[in-house]
């Protein structure tokens, strides 16, 4: 039995490895992952199911997603998570770690206090400390927040696959690759889902998926914005139904995605006006189209979109890490939850990606902070450094001096 723990410790130093150079997908390889990596035929974890390394399904992939910063790094260990202190992870769907950094602060003589909960999707992962949401179901839905899991988005053995004619099922050719960096799909073998969503038929706690939606990402995501922006390249499947994200993200919140009933209009294209904005938005009180500041161009990692499109050749060669692709919108593409939200959480309350509680992103050329005299309700409990993390460090040049919340980036009403 030593031999073949052994054995696995070898596999995660070399998948480490693999994740801090930029090649994420070494384990998972798209599809399913070698089964000693997540159960144990002899010494499972005690109280735990499946033969499970962990004590639950979470906590078993945390056992390789949790840890310093690396590529495919989603959480960042409880011990760092001093106060003041931001989370590490920078990858496009956000910092679970996020989850455990509740803010108490005064403004106008209330005291306030913004749950760690509130930042996005509470996972429960019990080795990790990962635990329920206060709010017994899903926003808008009825999924049971106590058995919210990794695997209620994510199939764990990676059985989805997208074949050479575009279309995406659980059997067909052998994965060869992971979908999610570029790979294309061959006549005889086929590449893996992005992210190993859940496909059509997954079922989890009462949920049925119908479909993937689309996107290809840089392979190394895990990064700072500094200089230069990370692309996701989302998109909208066609192949065997209209997948969009919106759609997707519905399975599990349809009260806030229900035909008809759209709180803010999602998975239709922006159409002239909207994409016009957008593409000459550089921020408050310049709408020149001129971008200077790095990361500059039309697009912003901090208000994405969904192109209209599932060729896979196009969302590879406009996932970017280098800047070399910032165009913006057209009419047709579309607006989705992803432009607003986080998939994991954010430093933000709901996942957001920017903070919607003040009209103020920076104050006075600062990211606000208790430590740099920013009004209370800007700071939010926060150091300057954590505001800035949460805009995962992009330089605050970027933005106005006085910069309001990015819903303008569409509707430009600053």
């Amino acid at each position: 039995m030593k031999a073949v723990r052994y054995g696995f410790l070898v596999l995660v130093a070399v998948v480490a490895v693999a994740g801090m150079s930029g090649t994420a997908y070494a384990f998972h390889s798209g599809g399913v992952a070698e089964c000693g990596g997540c159960h144990s035929m002899h010494s499972p974890a005690p109280g735990g199911s499946y033969l499970l390394i962990g004590t639950d399904q979470s906590s078993t992939c945390l056992s390789c997603h949790e840890a310093s910063p690396g590529s495919y790094h989603i959480s960042t260990p409880e011990t760092t998570l001093a106060p003041g202190v931001p989370p590490t992870q920078m990858t496009p769907g956000g910092d679970f770690a996020w989850l455990k950094k509740t803010y108490t602060f005064v403004v106008r003589g209330n005291t306030v206090t913004e749950e760690g909960e509130t930042h996005g999707h509470n996972i429960i992962a019990n080795d990790f400390n990962f635990v329920q949401a206060s709010e017994a179901a899903a926003p808008g839905g009825t999924f049971p927040t106590s058995q919210l899991a990794c695997n209620s988005c994510h199939d764990p053995h990676g059985q989805y696959r997208r074949l050479a004619n575009g279309t995406i099922s659980k059997t067909g050719g052998p994965i060869y690759s992971s979908g999610s960096y570029g790979a294309q799909p061959t006549a005889t073998e086929a590449v893996g889902v992005y992210r190993l969503l859940a496909g059509a038929g997954y079922t989890k706690d009462g949920v049925t998926f119908n479909g993937v939606p689309a996107a290809v990402v840089p392979s190394t995501y895990n990064r700072a914005e500094t200089v230069t922006q990370t692309r996701a390249a989302y998109g909208v499947a066609t192949t065997g139904g209209q997948i969009t994200w919106g759609n997707w993200c519905g399975t599990c919140h349809p009260g806030m995605h229900s035909s008809g009933n759209y709180v803010h209009p999602i998975d239709e294209g922006l159409g002239s006006t909207i994409a016009s904005i957008y593409n000459n938005y550089v921020k408050t009180g310049d709408n020149t189209g001129v971008f200077t500041a790095d990361p500059g161009g039309p697009y912003s990692s901090l208000t994405p979109f969904a192109e209209n499109t599932d060729d896979y050749t196009v969302l590879a060669a406009h996932a970017k890490n280098d800047n070399s692709y910032l165009t913006g919108p057209g009419s047709t593409d579309q607006v989705m939850c992803l432009s607003c939200h986080r998939a994991h959480a954010s430093g933000w309350e709901f996942g957001l990606r920017w903070n919607m509680e003040g009209e103020f992103m920076t104050y006075n050329g600062l990211y606000p902070g208790t430590d740099n005299g920013a009004p209370v309700q800007f700071a939010r409990g926060r150091l300057a450094v954590e505001t800035a993390r949460a805009y995962y460090d992009r330089p605050v040049t970027a933005f106005a001096t006085y910069q309001r919340v990015l819903c303008n980036k569409c509707h430009n009403k600053d």
